[in-house]
């Protein structure tokens, strides 16, 4: 991985521990281990931010998860976000979502939460990756009960990275702003029937119940989801750097799987379900299969 990316990783994770306290851009040059100005020009080039903008975005999404719960005040969120007054952090939370933290409380509308995606993962994607090492893989069927899913569609692509580059990697970050059935945003393969013309394969929604009468993000879609038994392949816990292994290991075992050892057979009329990877609980995916008729 090229010096300057790990620099500004080094930067993010600083960031990342010391999200509460003063940071200055001396604190960052120290991280990454170039001057002040090299480390502002880097950080900029790779993140497409200052770091007081990233770090604005931050701690402000922090502070809209606290109020999402709805335990916590706007003051204590706001200084909990490491603002110094509650009039700052009110200007800022409107800027950055469009409402006031006060209206955000009582009404938690999507927004689109900061997502500091590493910027280690740009070139990890890059990389070969050694498939040589497979560790164990566990497999467990799992029901989804029939559901509106909340989607975003891109143009064309096939996958993840295709994916950001035609709707972009915000999407994600409104999705974690907005509750799902299963706790958390999804990824999805979807087939044809679930498409619509000119559209993507592989798209990113939350699922919610049928009688969802919650706000619709501008630009995305809804399909309605039947009820369906999915076996779940989650892969041994990894380094965050090792996410690509990660993924490429569940989705070979996925793809050599014979479900009918345990009476299924593959169910394609259902789209195929990925998690976020989570290095501390392994990769999931989830592909919808139906019981074998005797």
């Amino acid at each position: 991985m090229k010096e300057q990316v790990q620099a500004v990783q080094r930067m993010q994770d600083y960031i990342e521990k010391n999200n509460t306290e003063e940071i200055s851009l001396s604190d960052l040059a120290r991280a990454s281990l170039f001057s002040p100005w090299y480390s502002y020009r880097l950080f900029r080039a790779v993140l497409g931010l200052t770091p007081t903008e990233y770090i604005r975005k931050y701690r402000l999404t922090q502070a809209a998860k606290q109020l999402q719960s709805g335990n916590v005040k706007v003051t204590d969120a706001a200084f909990d976000a490491g603002f110094s007054n509650v009039d700052t952090f009110t200007r800022s939370f409107y800027r950055e979502f469009g409402l006031n933290p006060s209206d955000y409380v009582k009404n938690p509308v999507p927004v689109p939460f900061f997502i500091p995606y590493g910027a280690k993962y740009r070139e990890l994607r890059k990389e070969n990756i050694d498939m040589s090492n497979i560790q164990p893989i566990f497999i467990q069927a799992v029901q989804k009960p029939e559901r509106l899913c909340i989607i975003k569609r891109g143009k064309q692509a096939e996958d993840y990275f295709p994916y950001c580059e035609e709707v972009g990697c915000d999407v994600w970050g409104i999705l974690m702003s907005m509750k799902s059935l299963c706790g958390e945003p999804v990824a999805m393969w979807l087939p044809e029937k679930y498409k619509k013309p000119g559209t993507s394969t592989y798209v990113q929604g939350v699922e919610v119940e049928t009688g969802y009468m919650g706000m619709i993000p501008e630009g995305f879609d809804t399909i309605h989801l039947p009820k369906a038994e999915y076996l779940m392949f989650q892969g041994q816990p990894f380094r965050e750097e090792d996410y690509c292994e990660a993924i490429r290991t569940v989705q070979a075992a996925m793809n050599s799987y014979n479900p009918s050892v345990i009476g299924y057979q593959w169910d394609d009329e259902n789209p195929r379900i990925q998690l976020e990877p989570r290095g501390e609980r392994g990769y999931i995916e989830l592909r919808a299969v139906r019981r074998i008729e005797k």
